[in-house]
């Protein structure tokens, strides 16, 4: 049977992404363990802590249990064939599964990192949309250089310091999941908003230039309407683009965020595990934040094509 130049191509891309897939699964995960087996110490002294009264023979079978005790090159191959196989090995600290741990917490995470990126569209969008013109730019330019500037961290303590502990509004503790939702999503949203704006913002300059526009305004097109049915999806095609590639910043600012607003996620697992050296632990971390990247790329490559006509002409020629 003669397959169709269309379903060629989509079968082409879906090799292609699934070998790019492939090997920055495989990079970030060689990358983890490479940085953990550098770092000084030994993983069983920090299991057992600084007062403990273990015997060398008792710290000895302990690393032969945890395959500690084996040359570094087999230690990575074990690994890597585990999750290969989907095994994501037992928690050194825990002494449960990995993969039971990460998705106890995977909710929380998802969902503050979704809140963050949907509050940070919204903010991108009207601002690019209100601070188009006149002096409300270079005050947009300012406060966009502001946000992406400040580290998350200070933004987090900041907005508890204010919201939580003097104003009461939004409650670390206590109260509903939506009020303890909102400043953890506002600290992430800030710094991913400024950058969209400012992509979007651009874009929309650029597209104003091109000559679908001066043909749209020659025909008696209002400014209102160019700018939402025109401009406004030219300039929304990058940003749609960059924002999954930022999706990445929000699950590296969710470690930050979940430790201020003392929130459960994969984050706080993933710096207690970097804490504690627990290998298998971080390398599942690695592999989960991994894989929600690409399937947001993904997800993001699909809406840009939906978005602008030009990039599914560029992918069926």
């Amino acid at each position: 049977m003669t397959l169709s130049a269309r379903t060629r191509t989509a079968l082409r891309g879906a090799a292609r992404f699934l070998g790019e897939a492939g090997l920055v699964l495989w990079a970030a995960v060689t990358l983890a363990f490479l940085v953990l087996k550098a770092v000084p110490g030994d993983p069983v002294d920090v299991m057992l802590g600084p007062l403990s009264s273990a015997t060398p023979e008792a710290r000895a079978m302990i690393r032969a249990d945890l395959g500690l005790d084996k040359p570094l090159p087999t230690q990575y191959a074990s690994h890597l064939g585990r999750m290969v196989t989907g095994d994501l090995g037992m928690s050194y600290q825990q002494q449960r599964p990995v993969s039971d741990i990460l998705t106890e917490q995977l909710g929380a995470t998802m969902a503050l990192a979704a809140a963050a990126m949907v509050l940070a569209v919204v903010l991108a969008c009207g601002a690019a949309l209100v601070t188009r013109r006149g002096w409300l730019r270079g005050v947009a330019d300012a406060t966009e250089l502001l946000a992406v500037s400040a580290p998350v961290f200070w933004t987090a303590l900041v907005l508890a310091s204010v919201f939580s502990y003097q104003l009461g509004w939004f409650p670390i503790v206590g109260g509903t999941a939506a009020q303890r939702v909102i400043l953890p999503a506002i600290a992430l949203a800030l710094p991913v908003a400024g950058v969209l704006a400012q992509v979007l913002r651009h874009g929309m300059d650029q597209a104003e230039s091109q000559p679908f526009a001066v043909t749209a305004m020659a025909r008696g097109a209002s400014h209102r309407r160019l700018t939402s049915h025109h401009l406004m999806r030219h300039g929304f095609a990058s940003t749609l683009t960059l924002s999954g590639f930022l999706f990445g910043s929000l699950l590296g600012g969710a470690v930050i965020v979940e430790t201020v607003f003392a929130r459960p996620g994969i984050g706080r697992v993933a710096l207690g595990a970097i804490t504690n050296r627990d290998l298998p632990v971080v390398m599942g971390v690695v592999v989960f934040s991994g894989i929600g990247f690409l399937i947001i790329n993904a997800v993001v490559d699909v809406l840009a094509r939906a978005v602008d006509p030009r990039l599914r002409k560029a992918a069926d020629a």
